[in-house]
């Protein structure tokens, strides 16, 4: 139906340029009708053309993008009168509007087909976002990928569980901002409904947004921290999701001035420029060139409004240490730079909780592993310390574990000088506590047996499972 029509089109218009005398005699009767399908991201897809050959487009939000190899062609609307002159003997491509159907004809003093190819590409909203951000190259990680991809060498750097605070935001109306910074994974509750409508574990603001976009500002849960990506999960949000976002950071001891910004450029700097986003699914980028500026503050840019379910920004704490280095701290911590970069299992709970501040709130929010059936069965998890550590203490605390506490922990350090991280199995480490019994819900101190060598990593071995909230590595830094 669409060639035929486009052939009456045509034909009309040849008749019509008899009448008037305005008919190019040059140009022959049309030839092949051809029927241009693309995707939404294809492109490049070129090949011979015949004078008054259609085209037809998918749909009006495409704009095509005609290469000529040679000069002296030009194109119809789908009624057959002329859009645009002759291409320039200079001119090698043309824009066209957002046209259904076009006939091309190419070059109408040569003889036969010219080469000529077609790029269809979708318009997208970015390309009408006012407030621009200077690129930056960045590499798509696929949802699968994310969490190998960093939680075993970085930390969430605005996590809640880590210190991560929300200090302002733009709007609010449907759900909280703070629900970004929740270290667990987003729920759905189908049918609640709450004062604002159906209730949501994220952040969403109201519609029809006259600003360019709606913003959060958060301020890191460590001193200042290095980034190196950043995940945006809009799990069950499905119509009502970020379009697209971007990410700026600064570096301030004032909460004040950089809420003084508002939506305003102020002293912000690209983290990741504006990327789209869809429904109900996990979104990663992983920076290509990780610059190391540190930051203290990040704001979240959502395009132009809508709903996140979580906002992770990965990096490496940069902590404040001591200036006496006799002063024994916990070189175990995430806000100290510390890293858990593996471990045997993690069925309950993760390896990540056991660096983070306080004692937690309930068993969820720390490290627990599965049931073993197997004689002489361990479980272990390594830490990546902070610094180069003297240590002189642990505390390893079993909160909220009351019927499910590793029976004996054990702690073996090494430092590691060679490539990566090291292994489990890995040669160099030594025993530097040996198996001691544990008890439910409470903290337990052991001193270190080699106080007087330097450490990189530690490695937590439980006896024969279960479940620890934190554990501390107390030292000095080998300075």
């Amino acid at each position: 139906m669409d060639s035929f029509l486009g052939r009456r089109a045509l034909r009309q218009h040849l008749l019509d340029g008899r009448r008037t005398g305005q008919a190019r005699q040059s140009i022959p009767r049309p030839a092949a009708r051809l029927r241009l399908c693309h995707s939404p991201l294809a492109a490049g897809n070129g090949g011979a053309l015949d004078n008054g050959t259609i085209r037809q487009l998918p749909n009006a939000d495409y704009r095509v993008l005609v290469r000529a190899l040679r000069p002296g062609s030009y194109y119809t609307d789908e009624k057959g009168i002329e859009i645009r002159s002759k291409m320039s003997p200079t001119q090698r491509s043309l824009t066209l509007p957002s046209q259904k159907h076009f006939a091309f004809w190419l070059g109408p003093r040569l003889a036969g087909p010219l080469s000529a190819g077609l790029v269809a590409k979708k318009h997208t909203m970015i390309e009408d976002i006012e407030y621009k951000l200077e690129p930056v190259e960045a590499t798509r990680i696929p949802p699968e990928d994310i969490d190998k991809t960093f939680r075993s060498s970085f930390i969430d750097l605005i996590s809640g569980s880590l210190g991560g605070k929300v200090l302002g935001f733009s709007d609010e109306w449907f759900a909280e901002a703070n629900n970004l910074l929740t270290p667990t994974p987003p729920i759905r509750q189908p049918g609640k409904m709450v004062y604002t409508g159906a209730w949501y574990d994220g952040w969403e603001t109201r519609r029809h947004n006259p600003e360019p976009f709606d913003w959060v500002v958060i301020r890191l849960g460590v001193a200042s921290g290095t980034v190196v990506g950043v995940e945006i999960d809009t799990a069950f949000f499905s119509g009502n999701h970020a379009p697209a976002i971007s990410v700026e950071g600064c570096f301030s001891q004032d909460d004040d001035e950089v809420l003084s910004w508002k939506a305003g450029k102020g002293k912000w700097e690209p983290i990741l420029g504006i990327q789209e986003c869809g429904p109900t699914q996990r979104f990663g980028w992983k920076l290509d060139q990780p610059t190391g500026k540190q930051y203290t503050h990040v704001r979240l840019n959502m395009y132009p409004d809508g709903g996140i379910a979580r906002f992770r920004l990965f990096g490496h704490a940069v902590p404040v240490f001591p200036e006496d280095t006799e002063a024994v701290f916990d070189l175990g911590a995430a806000q100290n730079g510390a890293v858990a970069i593996s471990c045997s299992d993690q069925h309950f709970g993760t390896k990540d909780n056991l660096i983070l501040p306080g004692r937690g709130k309930d068993m969820g929010d720390g490290w627990e592993t599965a049931r073993s059936r197997t004689k002489g069965h361990v479980d272990w998890a390594i830490i990546r310390l902070g610094a180069s550590a003297l240590i002189q203490s642990f505390v390893v605390d079993t909160a909220y574990f009351r019927g499910n506490f590793p029976q004996k922990a054990k702690i073996d350090a090494i430092e590691w000088k060679g490539e990566g991280e090291p292994a489990a199995d890995a040669e160099g480490w030594v025993e530097v506590l040996e198996p001691n019994k544990c008890g439910p819900d409470q903290e337990h101190s052991f001193p270190c047996s080699i106080k007087d060598r330097p450490f990189t990593h530690v490695k937590l071995t439980i006896i024969p499972d279960g479940g620890v909230k934190r554990l501390r590595v107390l030292a000095k830094r080998a300075v």
